[in-house]
């Protein structure tokens, strides 16, 4: 270990853009939350958007339910042991560093928030936001702003990459538990802002302590 610092896992070319639209996902989660507080059925834009993807056939069920897998503790297991081993081999150890923490920040947010926010779904099942969402959008986005400051793409192709891999991500999981029932719309909506944010989040914090440690993280 020395002292010369590492790439930061936010590009400075993205700073400036990915600040306000974390902002702006944080509020969306609030927002979300308190119109769902406390509810136990679903509400305007979900009873448009559920039958839609209501009744599921082969092979688009063992789609959704792979897609499940992915958020489940086991999958989710798996893909972080995936890209954590991928930032030790390429040895960027702050990226790993990053991608820990950034998915446990955005999953440890989507729990808390189930709490407090108390919507239910079949019978009791807390609901808002969608765990599952949060953590693959948030493993999503991480993965895409290594790769933007990996291959230094400028600010316009870095937030195009950035959000559009984080949009993919959060709608394939989205559709997903709303197709499997597990949750509905809007607490898919509020899972892609919080792992959206989380990991926007994770990026700040993770590079202003690991540069100002005694021992600059390479």
């Amino acid at each position: 270990m020395t002292g010369r610092s590492a790439p930061e896992v936010l590009p400075p070319s993205l700073r400036a853009w990915l600040g306000p639209v974390a902002a702006l996902a944080a509020l969306g989660v609030v927002v979300l939350g308190v119109l769902c507080a406390g509810h136990d059925k679903p509400g305007r834009g979900d009873r448009w958007i559920q039958p839609a993807v209501d009744g599921l056939l082969p092979p688009w069920r063992q789609v959704a339910l792979a897609m499940d897998f992915l958020g489940a503790p086991a999958g989710a297991a798996i893909l972080l042991a995936a890209t954590v081993s991928g930032c030790l081999l390429l040895r960027t150890p702050r990226a790993a560093v990053f991608v820990v923490a950034g998915a446990g920040l955005s999953v440890g947010t989507a729990t808390l928030l189930k709490h407090l926010v108390g919507r239910t779904i079949h019978g009791g099942n807390l609901s808002y936001p969608s765990g599952h969402t949060a953590f693959l959008t948030a493993l999503a986005l991480m993965v895409a702003l290594l790769t933007t400051g990996r291959l230094g793409l400028g600010r316009a192709v870095g937030m195009l990459l950035v959000l559009g891999v984080a949009l993919a991500a959060g709608v394939a999981m989205g559709w997903a538990q709303v197709a499997l029932g597990a949750h509905y719309p809007t607490d898919a909506l509020g899972g892609w802002c919080t792992g959206l944010a989380g990991a926007s989040a994770t990026a700040w914090i993770v590079d202003r302590a690991a540069d100002a440690g005694p021992l600059k993280l390479r």
